[in-house]
């Protein structure tokens, strides 16, 4: 299996996982929209889709090795909600340099979905403003 064909099955699993229970799990979403919350902040964007626009080469390699390390960190204390949520960010990442392939470009842009949601989500429950 090639790394790309690896990719696809990891983005699909994430896709499916997120829409079938993600969704419905309000700790999952309010965590990872409080990160990717985070994240589009430093970067003075409105949220993730735009924040990911934004980002250099250097933030991309700093952003895959701090997702790596925190989401390592986390699955190994058992918060797995967590590092689900950093999952789902870090396979948005990447997704976001093989825009060439339509499935993965597809997937991209349903996962980016899901993540802007819990990112307006969380502000609704929590007031967090708009950067």
């Amino acid at each position: 299996m090639t790394k790309e064909q690896d990719f696809k099955q990891r983005l699909a699993t994430v896709l499916q996982d997120l829409q079938e229970s993600g969704v419905k799990d309000q700790a999952a979403m309010e965590l990872l929209g409080s990160l990717a919350l985070d994240l589009s902040g430093n970067l003075r964007a409105v949220n993730w889709s735009q924040a990911k626009k934004l980002i250099t080469t250097p933030t991309y390699s700093t952003l895959l090795e701090k997702f790596e390390q925190e989401g390592n960190e986390h699955h190994q204390a058992g918060r797995e909600k967590h590092a689900y949520a950093i999952q789902a960010l870090a396979i948005s990442l990447i997704a976001g340099t093989m825009r060439a392939d339509p499935v993965i470009r597809q997937g991209e842009i349903l996962l980016d979905t899901i993540i802007d949601a819990a990112v307006a989500a969380y502000r609704r429950l929590h007031g967090a403003a708009t950067h």
